[in-house]
């Protein structure tokens, strides 16, 4: 894939014209004048290196707000280079070089250095599914396996109602449990649990299916919905314009507390705004106490919030989000806030 490595694009201004922008980014104690780029290294990561808060690289990087949003990926052997009168981000000649120049470069997309550790969502980028009950009502249903075998896999036939159109591969789910707000108690969708895909090798009413690749057993009643296409997810992190506000409502693994590099499952969607790269600040919540003073009177107190961590969200539904914690002094608990930082 050509690459081309600009210098100097448009100034950070831009970003600072927008008026989303309080105070310059801090730089981090020790930041260096310069990196190399590395194979395992992430823009957020490396950003920390240079600033105290890595999630507001695009602010200091020279490029426009379309870049930002969809970044050109940079690749091991490719030099950092700090100007700390913005400070400003660019990158500098790559390793080996002798000439200062435009260059272009072909390499494959899969040594670019990714936004965030890529191991940590990959599997998310397609499943687990979220399926509102509309989708639900129309998904594909197993009416039946072949030879009357309970549980299938690989290689195995399955026939299935509701396969329609011209789609060929779908995906294979079992629904899971509910995902309710905390507040509201609504039931925003219900997070499948992933069992594989399926392709249809003959239509029909109903439509016969070969399992292709399976993470768990699959049965009649299981239920099918259209893959959807692989993501790469390039997206830069940037705060939400707007004011956003959730709960933490679910964990990967169903465990009630987890730390940094961990899946969280969140109440809001695009409906709220949310989108693909947006960092949210996460905040515990600290409860309630009940102060009695000498006499037996009492008193009521909510205790204040408090900042602990952000969070990156990468994929996004209707009323439901997956984001990955990033930064965290605590453990994150279903319960816990977010909003913009």
């Amino acid at each position: 894939m050509t690459r081309i490595i600009f210098s100097l694009l448009f100034s950070v201004a831009t970003l600072l014209s927008s008026g989303a922008i309080a105070a310059p980014a801090a730089l981090a104690d020790n930041a260096p004048d310069s990196y190399t780029v590395v194979r395992g290294d992430t823009l957020w990561g490396i950003s920390g290196r240079f600033l105290k808060e890595p999630w507001r690289w695009p602010e200091v990087w020279r490029l426009n707000r379309v870049q930002i949003r969809n970044p050109h990926l940079i690749y091991p052997g490719q030099i950092i280079v700090l100007d700390r009168s913005g400070p400003y981000l660019t990158i500098g000649r790559r390793v080996g070089e002798q000439k200062l120049q435009p260059q272009v470069y072909s390499e494959p997309l899969d040594t670019a250095i990714a936004t965030i550790p890529m191991q940590a969502i990959e599997p998310f980028l397609t499943k687990p599914l979220v399926v509102d009950e509309t989708r639900l009502a129309q998904a594909g249903t197993i009416v039946a396996t072949e030879t009357s075998r309970v549980y299938m896999g690989p290689g195995d036939t399955i026939f299935a109602k509701n396969v329609k159109g011209e789609q060929k591969v779908w995906q294979v789910f079992r629904p899971a449990k509910p995902l309710v707000d905390p507040q509201t108690h609504e039931v925003l969708g219900y997070e499948a649990a992933f069992l594989g895909t399926a392709r249809v090798t003959e239509a029909g009413t109903p439509a016969t299916l070969e399992i292709v690749e399976s993470v768990e057993e699959v049965g009649t009643g299981d239920r099918l919905v259209e893959a959807d296409a692989p993501e790469v997810f390039s997206y830069a992190p940037h705060a939400p314009d707007k004011a956003v506000e959730g709960r933490l409502i679910g964990i990967y693994r169903g465990v009630t507390e987890t730390g940094r590099n961990s899946v969280v499952t969140l109440n809001i969607g695009s409906r709220d705004g949310v989108e693909r790269g947006h960092v949210l600040a996460l905040h515990r919540n600290r409860g309630a106490v009940v102060y009695k003073d000498d006499e037996g009177n009492k008193e009521s107190f909510v205790l204040p919030e408090k900042r602990f961590g952000l969070a990156m969200v990468f994929r996004v539904f209707d009323r439901v989000s997956y984001a990955l914690v990033m930064d965290t002094d605590g453990p994150a608990t279903i319960g816990d806030s977010v909003r913009k930082p």
